[in-house]
């Protein structure tokens, strides 16, 4: 049942795109809802997929790559739809869907096992800081899109635009700061120390010091518009790093993950 579940929510995905760009083509807001729809039903199964995981497994589904990029997704539409409530901006649902997309099809080239848990893993800091570390880079995530949107489309939303991307910074800077010190307080009781230069942990400092300086630049310089577009988009490539590049080709302490 869950390859069937994650599979309709590709496919949901896809069905966003569609509507959307039907929706660039024809001026009827029913394609706006049918996108919407998509995307939500999107979210709704891969919600019942991470259900039925952890049930099956026994334990929060975030012990490795798999799992937490199916997570990631999760949180990216989860975000994004808590956003539109009170943020609305037209289309940025459309280039959420492409990142989600993007993130579930290297999900499905990866080993999808059931595995137990190796016993570094088996605690409840994991559900707290894994957990927590990724509502920081879907948040993130959604910063990056709402920048490449204001740097490709001039259609007069770059106002709203560059609000949007400051506000998920602010959130996504929040979370991480929150899963940085669960991770610590985590590595204390697993391994006797609370900061080890582990790769994931020098690289984990690096992104929320960029970030860090992009809230300043932002508060105290007046960094907007483009340039803080760009900053954001190079936040995230380093959030990107972090979360892929340190797991394949670094090796230390989080190398079980």
């Amino acid at each position: 049942m869950s390859p069937l579940l994650l599979n309709a929510a590709f496919g949901c995905l896809l069905a966003t795109l569609l509507f959307g760009a039907i929706r660039r083509l024809v001026a009827r807001p029913v394609f706006d809802f049918l996108a919407v729809l998509s995307l939500g039903v999107s979210w709704i199964l891969l919600t019942v997929f991470l259900a039925t995981r952890w049930n099956v497994g026994g334990f929060a589904p975030l012990s490795n790559q798999f799992e937490s990029l199916v997570s990631l997704t999760w949180s990216i539409l989860l975000f994004h739809f808590i956003f539109s409530i009170k943020w609305s901006i037209p289309g940025l649902g459309f280039w959420t869907a492409i990142l989600a997309l993007l993130f579930l099809g290297i999900a499905a080239l990866l080993d999808k096992s059931i595995r137990p848990l190796v016993p570094a893993l088996q605690s409840n800091w994991l559900l707290f800081h894994v957990s927590t570390t990724l509502m920081a880079y879907a948040a993130l995530g959604l910063a990056t899109l709402s920048s490449i949107v204001f740097l490709i489309q001039k259609n007069g939303l770059e106002k709203a635009l560059d609000a949007f991307t400051f506000r998920a910074i602010i959130l996504g800077f929040i979370l991480l700061t929150v899963g940085i010190v669960l991770g610590a307080v985590w590595a204390n009781e697993a391994w006797g120390t609370y900061w080890s230069w582990d790769p994931k942990e020098t690289w984990s400092l690096i992104t929320w010091i960029i970030y860090a300086l992009a809230i300043h630049l932002r508060r105290v310089r007046k960094w907007e518009g483009a340039r803080f577009a760009w900053l954001a988009i190079g936040g995230f490539a380093c959030v990107l790093f972090t979360y892929f590049g340190v797991n394949y080709l670094l090796s230390g302490l989080h190398s079980y993950a």
